[in-house]
C-alpha cells in the first residue's frame, strides 16, 4: 500500500511539472527507485506512466503542426523514431550498476536544459543559422536521448530548431510535443515487448500522472510564469545534487 501511495502521489506532482514547465521525469524517476525498483527499470516504467500525458499534449497541438524551416516534418519524425529506438534499445543493454553512475550527469543535462535551453537557443539563433542536414543529425541524437532517458529533450529540441526556424518559439509547441512523444512511443513499446517495466509501480503513477497532468494545466492558468519556472528550477537541482552526492560521495570518501 505504501509503495502505491508513493508512486500514484509522485505521478501526480510529475504529471502536474510537465503540465507547467517541463521535469516530470525528477519525480517520478527517484520514487520509483525509492519504491525498491532497480535504476534501468524504474527508467523505462517511468518514461511509460508519463507517456499517455505527453500523447494526449501533442494530439491538443495537432492542428499546428508543419515543417521546420525547410525540413519536412516526415524527415524529422522519422529521424526522431529512429533515434528514439536506438535509445530505447541502448537503454535496455545498460546494466543497473552503470546506469546508476551515469544518471546524475543525465539529471544534471536536462537540469541546464531546463535552466538555459531557451537562452542559450535565442543567443545562437541571433548570431548563425545552420542546414537542414545538421539539423537531422541532431535531432537523430536528440532521439537517442530521448529514448534513452528523455530528461528536457523538448527545450534542446526547441533551442536546435530556433537556429533554422524563425517563428515565436510558442509556435513550435506543436511539433516539439509530437516529436518528444515519437520517441517515447518507440521506446515505450521496445520496453513493453523486453518486459522491462514494473507494471504495479508503473499503472499507480500513470493513474496520478494524469490526474496531476490536468490540475497542473489549471494551476499554470492561474500561476505567475516566474514562480512556475523557479519553483521547478529549485526541485530538479536539489534531486540532481542528492544524487551525485548519494552516488559519487561513497567513492570520493573511499567507503
Amino acid at each position: 500500500m505504501d509503495t502505491i501511495f508513493l508512486t500514484f502521489s509522485a505521478g501526480i506532482l510529475a504529471g502536474a511539472m510537465n503540465a507547467l514547465a517541463g521535469g516530470g521525469s525528477f519525480v517520478s524517476l527517484p520514487a520509483l527507485m525509492m519504491a525498491g525498483v532497480p535504476p534501468v527499470q524504474a527508467n523505462t516504467s517511468s518514461t511509460v506512466a508519463l507517456f499517455p500525458g505527453g500523447l494526449a499534449s501533442a494530439w491538443a497541438y495537432r492542428d499546428g503542426l508543419g515543417p521546420i524551416g525547410k525540413v519536412p516534418m516526415r524527415a524529422l519524425l522519422g529521424t526522431t523514431l529512429a533515434g528514439g529506438l536506438l535509445g530505447a534499445l541502448l537503454l535496455l543493454h545498460t546494466s543497473s550498476h552503470a546506469f546508476r553512475f551515469v544518471l546524475p550527469w543525465l539529471l544534471l543535462a536536462a537540469s541546464l536544459a531546463l535552466a538555459f535551453g531557451r537562452r542559450i537557443g535565442d543567443a545562437l539563433r541571433a548570431r548563425c543559422r545552420i542546414r537542414a542536414q545538421a539539423v537531422l543529425a541532431i535531432q537523430f541524437g536528440l532521439g537517442v536521448y530521448g529514448g534513452y532517458f528523455g530528461g528536457a529533450v523538448g527545450i534542446m529540441m526547441l533551442a536546435v530548431w530556433g537556429l533554422l526556424d524563425r517563428r515565436d518559439l510558442k509556435q513550435l509547441n506543436a511539433p516539439r510535443t509530437l516529436l518528444v512523444s515519437a520517441a517515447n512511443t518507440v521506446a515505450v513499446l521496445a520496453f513493453v515487448l523486453a518486459d522491462a517495466v514494473h507494471w504495479t509501480a508503473t499503472l499507480g503513477m500513470l493513474a496520478g500522472a494524469l490526474g496531476g497532468g490536468y490540475g497542473g494545466a489549471w494551476l499554470g492558468r492561474r500561476t505567475p510564469a516566474d514562480v512556475v519556472r523557479a519553483v521547478t528550477l529549485l526541485a530538479t537541482s536539489c534531486i540532481t545534487l542528492a544524487f551525485f552526492t548519494k552516488t559519487y560521495a561513497p567513492v570520493l570518501l573511499g567507503r
